[in-house]
């Protein structure tokens, strides 16, 4: 199934768990927004619509890495001593060129790593988590691990530590139940599915 009905059933979802905990107009906004994004997050391991919105462009961040690489170049050719002019002209030609051999698949290891750090910074575990999350969808083959129930015991986890966070009634169920909702019309009897889903990873790789 394809994104956008991925993201509707769970925008639906969003909008039932509003309805069942009687929400106010801008809660349940938000939480129908929530569950599209929530039915949206186990194909973070294709590139599909929801990488693209999240992964930092390939193209800034290669810039962005070799500006750093000259300008470190610079720096220590003119201010540093013999031995940190060395280190420092070696560290910016390593940036250099790393930044040319880094390619768009690495581009969302790139944005979990960058979400974990604020996770840190802000002191929020849920975003710690959702990083942590990112980094593997961006490894795993598609429909593997994120479309597993490991996947949805994480993936509750970080939804658990999301309402928590927000304290927003609601919160926990919209994100675990849009995202149960991906893997069930993702399930090979359906026939709109061309393909299963590993359910029961690593125990078995059999696709159902």
């Amino acid at each position: 199934m394809n994104g956008t009905a991925h993201t509707a059933i769970g925008a639906a979802t969003g909008f039932i768990v509003a309805n069942t905990f009687d929400t106010n107009p801008m809660t349940t906004l938000f939480l129908v927004g929530l569950g599209g994004i929530s039915g949206l997050v186990p194909d973070l391991d294709i590139d599909g619509k929801l990488r693209d919105k999240i992964t930092l462009s390939h193209k800034v961040i290669t810039t962005a890495a070799q500006l750093i690489g000259i300008l470190m170049i610079i720096y220590s050719f003119y201010e540093g001593t013999s031995k940190e002019k060395w280190i420092g002209i070696s560290i910016g030609l390593g940036m250099m060129a790393v930044s040319a051999i880094i390619k768009q698949k690495h581009m969302l290891t790139i944005t979990g790593i960058g979400v974990i750090g604020v996770g840190f910074s802000q002191a929020e575990s849920w975003l710690i988590l959702f990083g942590i999350y990112i980094i593997i969808a961006s490894w795993v083959s598609h429909r593997s691990y994120t479309h597993s129930i490991l996947g949805v015991l994480y993936f509750g986890l970080i939804a658990f530590k999301l309402e928590e966070s927000l304290g927003i009634d609601g919160v926990y169920y919209t994100c675990l139940i849009g995202y149960i909702s991906h893997l069930i019309v993702d399930l090979k009897f359906l026939p709109f599915s061309k393909r299963g889903i590993k359910l029961f990873l690593p125990v078995s790789s059999k696709e159902i």
